[in-house]
This record gives structure tokens, C-alpha cells and sequence, in this order.
């Protein structure tokens, strides 16, 4: 077959025909920042649209990547609404100081103005990066979901807490983080992105069952109303969950995204692999992604990680093919390549490359 475009390619698996061969995306956001300008801090490139669009314009040249998902970090949504940041010179930033201290305190919230803070950051930065590379790649915008959003404010422990002792207060600040949201998704809808990647982190059985889930994030309101209106303004839904025990049920066959990226940890019993995610049906009707151990963009060897790949690649085929399926899976890691400075950009070349040799498969 003749080598597809990273567009032709990325519309196969998504359309489930037959790809020259599987996609691929590392998940490569902050780490970019390396490739700019002989390398920029994670404080510089967070506050700034120019370069934060440009790291992802710099991978793309660096990597080759199939797809550009404008990820930035967790903290974003909670910085903006007054929560305290931590900003390391190089780290990525984290919330040290939470906005609620009482149940009346969920009440406090109000949405941001969107074109101030690092909401603006990221969706100028977003339609920067877009302008350049959305005639060569699927690109997409990156977005805290209303329960992730309201984790990283209260605190998760705290919020777990609530939900069940006061569950109209987390309601309350739940329908506010949700007006934030749906300020953010018409801001990514101007910015030319094909789609939007929701992070959906608490649809996870370790934290909550399905009712639960239902109840604070679910199809009822919340998540199942933003994917509405993400469609509707003319973006792809996709998400990301990290978790070890996904929601898949709900997260892909009800939400019914066209992307789904996801982690394995085969340590955790009931943890999905790529194979038994093909197995059980969930990539007949969306393109999935994972699920190389991020670390190993840190520690491991080229060489390790090349076998990793490689490994991948015959595991995701085998499943593939079993099941009838054309090219519905991304080779990607579970979760962001760490931004770190130690991370190995020589690693994240080695899954592109190695994709590249082994992704294909002869249909």
C-alpha cells in the first residue's frame, strides 16, 4: 500500500478502513519545550501562547506525529479560578493551595473571564499551533473535565468526601465548573482545532462505581452535556483517562468518542490491555490509543523502548485482526511523556520510528 499522509492515515483508523499502517502519537506536550529556542522553562511556556504553540509546531518537525493535542497541564481550570499554583522553574505545576475549606465554599465559584489567565494561554496558543499544522495532522484542543476541574480545586480527597456527605454542595460548584467548560469548548471551536480531548480522569474504579460516576460526571448531565456541545461547534469528541480501571462502558460505548486514549498498569488486576480492549469489542466503533508506561520515556533505553514498541505493535495487529478490524489503534503512550528535563527526546523518535517498521500490516 502506498504511504498515506498523517491525515489520510489518522481518517482510516477512524473510518476502521485500511491504513498503510497504525497511527501514532506519543503523547509529547511539554516536554516540546525542549526544542524551542534551545529550550524554555515549563513556567515560560505555560504562561505564553507563542511558545507554548510553538513546542508543539518544533515536535512536529522533531517526531513526525500523526496527531498535535495541545495539552498543557491539570492545573489550569483551578488557577484561574483562584486556587494556588505551584510553578517550578521546570516541573510541571501543581495546586497547593485549595479553594475549599468549608461546604459553603462550593458555592464561592464563579466562571473566569476565559480571555485572561492561562485559559487564554492555551486557547490562543491552541489556534497558533492549529493555523500551522492542521493541513498535516489531526489536531485537537485539551480540556479539563468538570469533575477533574473541581479535584483539582477541593482537593480529590476532600471532594470524595463531599460527594456523598454533600452531595448538592459538589452539585453546585459541578453545574459552575460545567458554565467554565462549556466557556472554554466555544473558545476552542474558533481556534480551527478538528477536535477537542476531554480529560474524563474520575470515570475510574478505584474512585468511583458506575452510579456514582453517573451521578457526578456522567451521561445525565455534566459530561454527556459537553460532548453534545463539542460536537455541535463542530470539533471531534476524544478523551483521555489514565486511570487504571476505566470506565470504558460509559466512556466509549455510551459517550461514543471518536478518539479514546487510555493507560495500562499490569500490576492492577482488571487493568485493560490493548489485546483485550480489541477483544471486548471497544475499538469496533472508536479509535483507540495507548499504552507504553510513560516512565520509560525517562528511563528506559532506546533500545528497551524500541522492543516495547515493537511488542505493541504485534499485540495490537494480532488483536486487529482477529476481530476484522482495520487500523483502529493508536500506538501512543498511557499517559503525557513526561515534560521533564530528563525525559529522552531520542525515546519518543524511537516509538515514531519503530511504528513506522512494524505499525504495518498487510490487510
Amino acid at each position: 500500500m502506498a504511504e498515506m499522509s498523517h491525515i489520510e492515515r489518522v481518517m482510516a483508523g477512524l473510518t476502521n478502513q485500511k491504513g498503510d499502517r497504525l497511527s501514532t502519537y506519543p503523547i509529547a506536550c511539554g516536554v516540546n519545550r525542549k526544542l524551542v529556542n534551545g529550550g524554555v522553562s515549563y513556567q515560560d511556556w505555560a504562561h505564553n501562547a507563542k511558545l507554548f504553540a510553538q513546542a508543539f509546531i518544533e515536535g512536529q518537525k522533531a517526531f513526525d506525529f500523526d496527531f498535535a493535542i495541545g495539552l498543557m497541564d491539570l492545573s489550569v481550570m483551578a488557577g484561574d479560578l483562584g486556587a494556588g499554583v505551584r510553578f517550578d522553574k521546570e516541573n510541571t505545576p501543581f495546586v497547593d493551595k485549595y479553594l475549599i475549606n468549608n461546604t459553603e465554599d462550593y458555592e464561592k465559584f464563579v466562571v473566569p473571564d476565559i480571555t485572561k489567565g492561562r485559559s487564554a494561554v492555551i486557547l490562543e496558543g491552541t489556534k497558533l499551533f492549529c493555523d500551522v499544522l492542521k493541513t498535516e495532522v489531526i489536531t485537537a484542543g485539551f480540556l479539563e473535565g468538570p469533575l477533574l476541574a473541581l479535584s483539582q480545586s477541593a482537593g480529590a480527597e476532600r471532594l470524595f468526601m463531599d460527594m456523598f456527605t454533600n452531595p448538592s454542595a459538589v452539585h453546585k460548584a459541578l453545574a459552575t465548573m460545567t458554565e467554565y467548560d462549556v466557556e472554554m469548548v466555544k473558545g476552542f471551536a474558533k481556534t480551527g482545532c478538528a477536535g477537542l480531548c476531554w480529560d474524563y480522569l474520575w470515570g475510574n474504579y478505584s474512585c468511583l462505581g458506575d452510579a456514582e460516576y453517573d451521578e457526578f460526571e456522567g451521561c445525565k448531565k455534566y459530561a454527556g452535556d459537553l460532548n453534545a456541545l463539542t460536537a455541535k461547534e463542530g470539533m471531534a469528541v476524544a478523551i483521555h483517562n489514565c486511570a487504571d480501571l476505566p470506565h470504558l462502558d460509559t466512556q466509549i460505548t455510551k459517550f461514543a468518542p471518536a478518539i479514546y486514549s487510555m493507560a495500562y498498569y499490569p500490576l492492577i488486576p482488571g487493568s485493560p490491555s490493548a489485546a483485550e480492549t480489541i477483544e471486548k469489542g471497544y475499538c469496533d466503533n472508536c479509535l483507540v490509543g495507548g499504552q507504553i508506561d510513560p516512565q520509560l520515556f525517562i528511563r528506559g533505553t532506546v533500545e528497551k523502548i524500541t522492543q516495547v514498541t515493537k511488542d505493541l505493535c504485534q499485540e495490537v495487529k494480532t488483536a486487529l485482526c482477529k476481530r476484522g478490524l482495520g487500523s483502529r489503534y493508536i500506538i501512543a503512550s498511557g499517559c503525557e511523556v513526561p515534560p521533564d528535563v530528563h525525559t529522552k527526546l531520542e525515546n519518543i523518535k524511537a516509538v515514531v520510528d519503530t511504528t513506522k517498521a512494524y505499525g504495518k500490516v498487510d490487510w
